[in-house]
C-alpha cells in the first residue's frame, strides 16, 4: 500500500468512526424520546415535580405502577441525565431517591409554559406507530390516513402548540398586524374561520384575546372536533366558539368571515390550491387570510436551516404520507417553502403573499392578499 493509499484508508476509517458515533448518539436520543414518553404518559414526571423526590417504591405507589419497571425507568433517567439521584452508591436499589430538577420540570410538566415539550415525545412515538403502512406507501406511492397515527399524535400535536396559541397568538402575533388587530376588537363583532383547527386551541386563543369575536373552527377529523368542543366547554367559551366537522368549501360561506386562518395544516392538504381558494371565498375581498406554516429555508441545501432536520423528519414519517392519502395529491410534505405557498396562493386567486414580521423559531406567518394596491 502506498503512502497516499494508507492516508486515504485512515481518513475513511476516521470518517466511519465519526459516523458510527453519530448513529449511536441518535440511538441514545431515540431511547430518551421513548422513555420521556413513558414518564409523561404514566405520570412519573408530574409526581416527582408535584409530590417531591421518591424511591422506586414510593413512585410506583403514587402512580399505581409496578415497582420493578419504575426502578428501571428511574435508573435510565438518571444515567441519561434527566433525573438526579442522592448518594446512589450508599443506598440499595430500592432506597435510592430520585428527583426532577425545576428547570427540567418546566420542560416536561408545566403545560402552560412555552418551554413545554413533553408532547414532542408523544408525537415522535406516534409518528412511527403505523410503520408497516408507511413502508407500503413508500413502495406503492399511496398514503397513510391521519387516523392511523392515533390519539397520541392527535393529542400530542394539540398540546405542543397549545401554549403558543393561548399565550402569544392574541397577545403578540395578531397585535403586530394593526388592521387585523383593530377589526377583531371592533363592532360589529368580527367573524373568524379557523381551518384545520384540530383540538381547537387556536380558536380558543383568538376568542380569549378578543372577547367580541365569534370563531368557527373547521376540521374533517371528528375526534379532533370532539376534543375541541370539550376544550371550549372547559374554557367557558361555547357561546363564542363553534366547532364543526364540515367541509368549509360550502358556497354559502362565501364572504362570511372577516378573518380566515390556517395554522400548520396547508402542507398536509392533498389539494392546497383548492383549500386556499376556499379560504379566499370565505374571506372575500374585505376579509383577511393568515396562514402559519413551518419556517423552512427558501431553497434546499444539504445543510438545511436550523429547523429542517425536524421538519424533514415529520415529513418522512407523517405529513407526506398523510398528504398522499387522498388521490390526487400534490404531495407537498412538511417542508413547504415560501415560493411553493406563494404559487399555491396565486393559483388559488390571491394576488400576493406577504411574510408577516412575526418572530417564531419554528413557524412563519403569511398574509395572503386578495387585492393588491396599484
Amino acid at each position: 500500500m502506498t503512502e497516499s493509499q494508507e492516508s486515504l484508508s485512515q481518513t475513511i476509517e476516521q470518517q466511519a468512526e465519526a459516523f458510527l458515533d453519530r448513529v449511536l448518539e441518535s440511538a441514545a436520543g431515540a431511547f430518551n424520546i421513548f422513555t420521556i414518553h413513558i414518564g409523561d404518559r404514566l405520570g412519573f414526571y408530574r409526581s416527582l415535580a408535584e409530590d417531591g423526590p421518591a424511591t422506586s417504591t414510593e413512585l410506583a405507589s403514587r402512580t399505581e405502577t409496578h415497582e420493578r419497571y419504575v426502578r428501571e425507568w428511574l435508573e435510565q433517567q438518571a444515567v441519561t441525565g434527566i433525573l438526579e439521584v442522592d448518594n446512589p452508591r450508599e443506598r440499595s436499589a430500592e432506597n435510592r431517591r430520585f428527583s426532577l430538577p425545576p428547570a427540567r420540570a418546566e420542560v416536561l410538566v408545566e403545560r402552560d409554559s412555552l418551554n413545554y415539550v413533553a408532547p414532542l415525545a408523544r408525537m415522535v412515538v406516534a409518528a412511527g406507530s403505523p410503520m408497516d403502512s408507511i413502508l407500503e406507501a413508500y413502495r406503492t406511492g399511496g398514503g397513510v390516513p391521519y387516523s392511523e397515527y392515533g390519539v397520541d399524535f392527535r393529542e400530542g400535536q394539540a398540546d405542543i402548540n397549545r401554549p403558543m396559541f393561548l399565550k402569544q397568538l392574541g397577545t403578540e402575533y395578531f397585535p403586530s398586524i394593526p388592521d387585523i388587530h383593530a377589526r377583531l376588537q371592533a363592532d360589529p363583532p368580527a367573524r373568524v374561520a379557523d381551518i384545520g383547527c384540530g383540538a381547537g386551541w387556536s380558536s380558543i386563543g383568538i376568542a380569549r384575546a378578543y372577547p367580541k369575536v365569534n370563531v368557527d373552527g373547521y376540521d374533517l377529523d371528528e375526534p379532533s372536533i370532539e376534543h375541541a368542543r370539550a376544550n371550549a366547554d372547559r374554557a367557558g367559551l361555547t357561546s363564542q366558539v363553534n366547532f364543526l366537522v364540515r367541509d368549509a368549501g360550502d358556497p354559502a360561506l362565501a364572504g362570511n368571515y372577516d378573518l380566515v386562518t390556517a395554522f400548520e395544516c396547508v402542507h398536509d392538504m392533498s389539494d392546497p390550491v383548492g383549500a386556499l381558494r376556499m379560504m379566499l371565498n370565505m374571506a372575500g375581498e374585505e376579509g383577511s387570510v393568515v396562514v402559519m406554516d413551518e419556517r423552512v429555508g427558501d431553497a434546499f441545501t444539504a445543510e438545511g436551516n436550523d429547523v429542517e432536520w425536524m421538519m424533514y423528519g415529520w415529513s418522512v414519517l407523517h405529513c407526506l404520507p398523510v398528504g398522499m392519502a387522498e388521490n390526487p395529491s400534490v404531495g407537498t410534505g412538511t417542508v413547504m417553502r415560501t415560493k411553493t405557498l406563494r404559487q399555491y396562493a396565486v393559483d388559488a386567486g390571491f394576488c400576493d403573499v406577504e411574510i408577516l414580521p412575526i418572530d417564531n423559531f419554528f413557524f412563519r406567518f403569511y398574509r395572503l392578499k386578495a387585492v393588491c394596491s396599484l
